[in-house]
């Protein structure tokens, strides 16, 4: 009914006149809404003064299709961590059991978490800072989200770089790091003859990793990073053009470039599993993978690492879903979306598995030893144990450039919504970047550069250690309490009835289950997620107090794991810093100061033409006192008409 009268009153003659005298004025669209809106909102106050010229603005982008967007979404979650991470927690953790908790934490965590990113962006039509006009008060989150996107971007890159040097050389038959290699004879023949019966022998796919690729060999720690891997830092360079040329024209390209990326890698799956399950051996990996050990239940590390695999693969918390929904019309269903990309990632994960496993129990069955001799985690698992596995198959060497395609399209998508993160909240924050393409160009070029400058510490012959740490603190206990936070300001300081509206608002024709759905995550927002976010928290901290970080044998010292403790602080900090700038911002008590710093800006609404709320119900002149937190636009200033003669 509500949005009907809106149409009325936006085609109404008066609109039209209105329209007609302002026929010089330079056209306004957000969010891909109709600039004739615009002029609907100013019928709701008579005044004899005309409203401000207001300046033009460049008009936001959007999504050539649905279809782009959910590509984009689903590329940004299946990733590396689907891979690598969840085969390996799955069988650490009880095998098949693990799935219990994996879905208990999706269903109440994850998948209200990935709805509220979402529905923020679309709403608001902008990036992770500049969104919380909602409430000023948490612009922090936004900072914060910010700097773990920074963290993120600065390792993950790394990884691509890694899968770069892995598929070059797996263009060479043999493969350098099978036993056929002349290099790896004499260490494939003293391996075959029993010599691990005094320790570990190393394979030939670990002095690969350990010598060819990282030159971990040369460096003692963490405070010997040694000269750079040129190969390497090389591999990172034509990793960092990738990802500038794809994300060049914005939105516009890199939706192009997810119709590849983010479907190639279910073929490759598809095809190793079909070659996995013809190979000897491999019914007793995937038994390994899945065999049930029900007492694991009773452990809370099982519980911990379901939640923080839900976080790890889903991108929640980081401000790519939030920046990447930002570029939807105003219209598009997000609960539909959601459930979408959130049943596809975990199926993905669960489906990867069995690609896994039933390689790794052939290598098993090759070698005579358990499955859990030959699976690791991490690094260990795609640049150590499956490496020695596609050696292990007849046509290695197709095998692994498949395999490491795969890795490369993997990461390169969630970089995509991780570089988005960043982008989109800058370019929010100073919009004149996005009206001159050479100065928005410029901008990215040096982002991607500076990246990269940074990143070269992280191939080094110590970096592995210096990426071990950015890995294990960036998404650690900073991601979560932004969660958290995000989760409480929007429940109780926005209001989760008025946010449960605004997702009705966008979903024009809401099918019935869409608001019963709403009722299920309305709890969830309000009481259990938070209470399961604070119980991930309190684990996390005593997990990080107890037991040291380490790298194989090497256990990092107590500075190292100080610095990267104030890495996840400095992310959570923002919160907080940026809280008391908004209140110091206000005027009159404390009380008053934070009750002003919690309502939305005039132009929050006013961004979003298409809400049933009317402009009485939302125009507040105090709202635009000072740009006390949020960098104001035009609209905040000119939202209503000013009557100058009743100011005076």
């Amino acid at each position: 009914m509500r949005e009907e009268g809106s149409k009325a009153t936006a085609g109404s003659p008066a609109g039209a006149d209105r329209a007609a005298a302002a026929q010089k004025e330079p056209a306004i669209t957000q969010n891909g809404h109709n600039p004739a809106h615009t002029a609907s909102h100013d019928q709701g106050f008579d005044s004899p003064v005309p409203s401000p010229i207001v300046a033009n603005t460049t008009p936001r982008e959007q999504w050539g299709g649905k279809y782009e967007f959910l590509l984009s979404c689903i590329g940004y979650c299946v990733g590396l961590g689907n891979v690598w991470r969840f085969p390996y927690l799955c069988y650490r953790n009880g095998g098949g059991v693990f799935l219990i908790p994996y879905f208990i934490m999706l269903f109440v965590a994850g998948v209200p978490l990935f709805l509220m990113e979402l529905s923020l962006g679309q709403y608001g039509a902008a990036g992770p800072i500049t969104v919380w006009k909602c409430c000023p008060l948490l612009k922090g989150i936004g900072i914060g989200m910010l700097c773990v996107s920074t963290l993120v971007c600065l390792y993950y890159n790394v990884i691509i770089a890694w899968t770069f040097y892995y598929l070059g050389s797996s263009f060479q038959s043999p493969l350098p790091w099978s036993c056929d290699a002349i290099a790896n004879a004499a260490v494939c023949s003293n391996n075959t003859a029993g010599n691990s019966s005094s320790g570990r022998a190393r394979t030939p796919t670990e002095i690969f990793w350990n010598e060819n690729v990282l030159g971990l060999v040369n460096s003692e720690g963490l405070h010997d990073p040694g000269p750079v891997r040129w190969p390497l830092a090389l591999c990172l360079l034509a990793a960092w053009i990738i990802i500038f040329l794809c994300m060049l024209k914005g939105i516009r390209s890199s939706g192009k470039v997810v119709y590849v990326t983010a479907t190639f890698p279910y073929f490759v799956l598809i095809v190793l599993i079909i070659r996995g399950a013809t190979l000897e051996g491999s019914l007793q990996g995937i038994a390994f993978y899945l065999t049930p050990d029900w007492a694991r239940l009773a452990s809370a590390q099982v519980w911990s690492d379901a939640a923080s695999q839900i976080f790890y693969s889903l991108g929640i918390g980081v401000g790519g879903l939030l920046s990447m929904a930002s570029y939807n019309k105003f219209d598009n269903n997000v609960i539909r979306d959601t459930i979408i990309i959130t049943t596809g990632n975990c199926c993905t994960s669960f489906f990867a598995g069995f690609a896994i496993f039933s390689i790794l129990g052939h290598m098993a069955w090759r070698k005579g030893v358990s499955v859990g001799e030959v699976a690791d985690t991490g690094p260990g698992l795609a640049f150590v144990a499956y490496p020695e596995a596609l050696a292990l198959l007849p046509g290695s060497v197709f095998w692994s450039i498949m395999f490491f395609l795969m890795l490369f399209m993997l990461g390169v998508d969630t970089l995509f919504g991780n570089m988005e993160g960043i982008t989109t909240a800058v370019l929010d924050e100073f919009p004149q970047l996005r009206q001159n393409n050479l100065h928005k160009s410029l901008f990215l070029g040096s982002l991607c550069f500076g990246f990269y400058l940074m990143g070269l510490l992280l191939v080094t012959e110590g970096g592995i250690y210096w990426f071990t740490l950015i890995d294990s603190f960036s998404t650690s206990f900073g991601l979560i309490i932004i969660t958290l936070f995000m989760c409480i300001g929007i429940s109780f300081f926005y209001g989760v009835n008025q946010f449960c509206q605004d997702i009705l608002d966008m979903i024009r024709h809401c099918p019935p289950w869409c608001s019963k759905v709403l009722i299920y995550f309305k709890a969830c927002w309000c009481f259990f997620t938070p209470f399961l976010l604070m119980f991930i928290l309190a684990f996390i901290f005593l997990e990080m107090y107890s037991t040291s970080l380490k790298y194989g044998s090497y256990v990092f010292p107590l500075w190292g794991k100080a610095l990267g403790v104030c890495m996840g602080a400095t992310c959570c900090l923002q919160i907080l810093i940026w809280a008391i700038v908004a209140i110091c911002k206000e005027t009159g008590t404390l009380k008053h100061r934070f009750q002003k710093a919690i309502r939305p800006l005039n132009s929050w609404r006013v961004n979003n033409l298409n809400s049933t709320i009317t402009p009485a119900e939302y125009m507040d002149s105090e709202r635009v006192e000072g740009p006390f937190t949020v960098t104001l636009t035009d609209l905040d200033f000119h939202a209503m008409t000013w009557d100058t003669g009743s100011q005076t």
